[in-house]
């Protein structure tokens, strides 16, 4: 988990620094973590919890919870406008819900 939260870090400050992002940049480096003094931006929480999906209605709860997170941190009025987000997809019915049976 280290591994791909390092990897996915770097991958999304770079594409926020090509895009000229300032503002996310800023509020990433604004928000680190005062004891993480090797980097100068903190994109994910530290620590995971991983937790199996069993069935459609707790996919739906861990999508919806991802989906709301920018609202939370005031970064948009609703989740469909976040840009890195596929809520908008989910909005417009373009994305089928699929079983978690389908997974296995």
């Amino acid at each position: 988990m280290a591994d791909f939260k390092r990897h996915t870090a770097r991958r999304i400050l770079e594409q926020l620094e090509t895009e000229r992002c300032d503002w996310l940049l800023h509020e990433f480096q604004h928000f680190r973590a005062g004891h993480k003094a090797g980097s100068e931006h903190q994109i994910w929480q530290e620590g995971f919890h991983p937790q199996a999906i069993s069935n459609d209605e707790m996919m739906l709860q861990k999508l919806e919870y991802l989906h709301n997170n920018p609202v939370k941190r005031g970064l948009v009025a609703s989740s469909e406008h976040w840009r890195y987000s596929s809520a908008h997809e989910w909005c417009a019915g373009a994305v089928p819900v699929m079983r978690c049976d389908k997974w296995r």
